[in-house]
């Protein structure tokens, strides 16, 4: 197979992390006889720095033209005081409103090796953690219309407009019933039905769309009661969904219960066309250039795109495998180290990978 893979490594940490993604990805292309040719384009603070966008035309035009497209991280303090506009997140939000993504996927899994460093009391997390939420990505109150700031009355008043079409409710609980049906057979959605008008619309759409999908149990909880029994029982859960700001709030809390953010990786899907796989966590300006990042989740998010894009199971079986055993051994970066593990650097984590491969 030959695939062509867009390089986004943004910002901070982004190009290490990066880097040894690829050599990664080059490793699964010599070991199974697959070829991914790589371009690297600009996106985030570094793109603002070379051409004052987060955005580049020239970027679009590449995602849009690739099989499946890998990013770093964006943003970073040197950006915060600029125009909101062109600030660094707003080539992200772009690029997955460019590419239609519409479904994010982030799986919170607890690594065996690494229940030392969950947050919740042993007893909670028993056998472990494996969560997968599923967040729409384009629609509600983070692009609906209108919204803005304006002075009334002598102060000042801002808006958001939370919105949800039936077709965009069915797309992504479609997601979520086809991926819980390939896990444990376990969907929760996730909504605010006894407050908010567009949540009993939410309601209602994946009740029409479970009668597709009798082989998956569906639940429905309110976000409040679903943020809690996130650190009181997470193992009642196996895939939720839900809408875009809920979804980013839960999907933060279900990765970081597992005390690795640095291990975590996701995706982003639309219809058709490519996804953006991406590492959860942020850009790390502190430790940038220093060859201190955990690149794990990055590597990690390479899996979830052979596994998701171009079905490639054993490739990415492989590389989780691999991930494991490095883990086993005892080997960690500096965000997941404990007393009697090895530490070691950025570059040297991604080549303990391909010596597993």
């Amino acid at each position: 197979m030959i695939k062509n893979i867009v390089i986004l490594p943004g910002d901070g940490i982004g190009p290490e992390i990066m880097a040894q993604a690829e050599k990664v990805l080059a490793k699964i292309g010599q070991k199974f006889g697959h070829e991914f040719k790589t371009s690297y384009h600009l996106i985030g603070g570094a793109a603002i720095d070379a051409e004052n966008n987060p955005l580049p035309k020239a970027t679009v035009d590449a995602c849009k033209a690739a099989d499946a497209v890998l990013l770093g991280a964006v943003g970073g303090p040197k950006w915060d005081t600029i125009e909101k506009s062109i600030r660094p997140e707003r080539g992200l939000l772009g690029i997955r409103k460019e590419l239609g993504l519409f479904a994010n996927l982030r799986p919170a899994k607890l690594f065996d090796e690494l229940k030392s460093a969950c947050c919740l009391r042993p007893d909670i997390i028993g056998g472990g953690l494996d969560v997968m939420v599923i967040r729409e990505l384009t629609g509600g109150a983070y692009f609906g219309t209108p919204r803005g700031q304006e002075v009334k009355d002598g102060e000042r008043v801002a808006y958001n407009n939370m919105i949800y079409s039936e077709s965009e409710i069915r797309r992504i609980a479609k997601v979520g019933f086809e991926t819980a049906r390939k896990r444990g057979k376990k969907l929760c959605s996730v909504d605010k039905a006894n407050v908010l008008d567009v949540s009993q619309l939410w309601r209602e759409v994946v009740l029409e769309v479970a009668k597709d999908y009798p082989d998956v149990e569906l639940t429905h909880m309110y976000v409040d009661n679903a943020a809690m029994q996130l650190v009181r029982n997470p193992g009642q859960f196996d895939t939720i969904v839900t809408e875009n700001l809920f979804g980013d709030i839960l999907s933060d809390e279900a990765a970081v219960i597992t005390g690795s953010i640095g291990m975590l990786p996701s995706a982003s899907l639309g219809a058709s066309g490519p996804g953006l796989y991406e590492p959860i966590h942020g850009s790390a300006p502190d430790i940038a250039g220093q060859d201190k990042a955990n690149p794990l989740a990055t590597i990690l998010s390479v899996a979830m795109m052979l596994r998701y894009q171009f079905a490639m199971a054993a490739e990415a079986d492989a590389i989780e495998a691999a991930v494991s055993s490095i883990l086993k051994a005892g080997y960690r970066t500096g965000d997941i180290m404990e007393p009697g593990k090895t530490l070691v650097g950025c570059a040297k984590m991604g080549d303990l990978v391909l010596e597993r491969l």
